[in-house]
């Protein structure tokens, strides 16, 4: 079967809250290394969905 080892959209919808969740912590940082390793991760989960689902999967913004 095709698909089975892609996440599904709710386990993408899943990723794309954490890399949120992650911005915003990076936000609140006062600490430039911790915000900029938040960062990076964010960005790595993101980049994850993409691969995996395509461009328009790794933002909840309709393309």
């Amino acid at each position: 079967m095709t698909g089975e080892n892609r996440p599904t959209d709710e386990q993408a919808q899943h990723l794309r809250e954490e890399a949120e969740e992650l911005e915003r912590a990076a936000n609140k940082s006062t600490d430039a290394e911790e915000r900029r390793r938040l960062m990076e991760k964010a960005l790595r989960i993101r980049q994850g969905i993409e691969e995996l689902h395509g461009p328009e999967s790794a933002t909840m913004d309709p393309m």
